[in-house]
């Protein structure tokens, strides 16, 4: 009987040498991004979710009362931007760009453009 090639064992990474890159960044995330802007990123993340949900609501069920979905749609946009430009005033390495803001500072601006963000939804809805 001919004697069959088989191929030359190949050579196994050592456990950890090779990590997808998502979860290298998940891990470079984990590990330097401060508790602070964690909190403002999953907040983030619902407003995201929350709009994609109220679209799809409109498209596959109803878009009955329009302007209701015109309100809660406008504010989740509105709400992204505000916890975006918090977001971006609170992050420790932008603090060159915002040097006369404190972390008070943009957190009050954050709840007052909240509070006049909602006040213009709320009157929109009827």
């Amino acid at each position: 009987m001919p004697a069959t090639k088989t191929a030359p064992p190949t050579k196994q990474p050592a456990s950890g040498a090779q990590t997808s890159p998502i979860l290298s960044l998940w891990n470079a995330y984990y590990e330097t991004t401060s508790t602070r802007l964690k909190t403002i990123d999953a907040f983030l993340v619902f407003l995201v979710l929350s709009g994609v949900i109220q679209f799809l609501y409109c498209i596959l069920v109803t878009n009955f009362p329009f302007n209701a979905f015109l309100a809660g749609f406008a504010s989740c946009v509105g709400q992204f931007v505000l916890a975006a430009s918090l977001r971006s005033q609170v992050n420790p390495a932008n603090r060159n760009e915002f040097k006369d803001v404190s972390p008070e500072r943009a957190f009050a601006d954050f709840a007052l453009g909240s509070i006049v963000l909602h006040f213009f939804v709320y009157n929109f809805l009827g």
